[in-house]
């Protein structure tokens, strides 16, 4: 049943702990969510590095930041807890849904790009189910999810998205960053430097409305600053304002993959770029909400397909 026999130490309290601090990085805040001591955190973290034969979560400057395997690992587990309660309220982990429903989705671009077509081939099979999709603010719409006018938030993780207490998240797929210019502007090497980065000139395109980003959050960490020429809408726009110039364009690899065309070159980033998730959050309420999850498992179906993809493009053009 269990491929490794350190696994069987592990009980459910040390998979609450794991998800506890995964979501809030902090041996502190999570010892006073839960109402136990920090060494019963830290006890329970022993255990949990050694089942999984993994650090598991490390020292930062934010606090306690997740290893690649705890980033990998988190969505299991949170699914394991899912099943756990379903056994305890014997309800079914989906139902189909029969009536005509309307969900409304807050999202950035970079859903509707690559798993909204997934979804919506999925929804063609469940008539009578439809999607409205309204662009991600700078902030997860709390009061409208919990107020019901939202069914579900798909945001970028971890934590360029405050997630609110209360609220449910389970990580999609993990992507990262190229940069891409017109073919006769690639960088000087196989991959830009920090220096060569900030010299350039560069677009932006915001696929979700806000003033900040992951991108130049990096570089203000690292004491940098770009030089941002134009703000497209729309990162297909914004692939079209390089086009005969020397302007960078910083775009997640697998929008590279699925939008570029002969004209573009992706090169690697500036060593110690962020990397990111994309992360489906709902409330408590709509977890009880037999459409909600089927629409859930609908999502995370087609995000499955995606992360199991390889890239569309050879590894020498990145």
């Amino acid at each position: 049943m269990l491929d490794s026999n350190l696994l069987r130490k592990l009980d459910m309290q040390d998979l609450i702990i794991f998800v506890h601090v995964y979501e809030r990085s902090s041996v502190t805040a999570v010892s006073e969510a839960l109402c136990v001591s920090q060494s019963t955190v830290s006890y329970c973290l022993r255990k949990l590095r050694t089942g999984m034969e993994d650090d598991l979560f490390i020292p930062s400057r934010g606090g306690m930041a997740p290893t690649t395997k705890a980033d990998a690992i988190y969505p299991n587990i949170i699914q394991i807890l899912e099943k756990i309660n379903l056994c305890y309220s014997g309800e079914p982990s989906h139902r189909q849904v029969t009536e005509a429903r309307l969900f409304h989705i807050q999202a950035p671009e970079y859903f509707e790009i690559l798993v909204l077509p997934r979804l919506l081939s999925s929804l063609d099979r469940h008539a009578p189910v439809s999607v409205s999709i309204k662009k991600l603010e700078d902030e997860i719409p709390a009061s409208q999810m919990d107020s019901g006018e939202v069914d579900l938030a798909i945001c970028f993780g971890p934590k360029y998205h405050r997630k609110h207490l209360g609220h449910r998240a389970e990580v999609l797929f993990h992507d990262d960053l190229v940069c891409v210019t017109d073919k006769g502007y690639p960088s000087e090497g196989e991959s830009f430097t920090l220096e060569e980065y900030i010299k350039r000139k560069h677009v932006y395109p915001t696929p979700w409305t806000t003033n900040t980003n992951m991108i130049d959050g990096w570089l203000l960490t690292n004491g940098q600053s770009r030089d941002i020429v134009a703000r497209a809408n729309t990162y297909y726009s914004a692939l079209g304002l390089i086009k005969d110039t020397d302007y960078v364009l910083t775009l997640p690899r697998r929008v590279f993959d699925k939008l570029a065309n002969s004209t573009h070159v992706a090169s690697a980033p500036p060593f110690g770029f962020p990397k990111f998730t994309l992360d489906m959050v709902w409330t408590e309420s709509a977890n009880r909400d037999p459409g909600n999850c089927w629409l859930r498992q609908q999502i995370a179906f087609a995000a499955a397909d995606i992360a199991s993809s390889k890239s569309e493009r050879p590894a020498s053009a990145i």
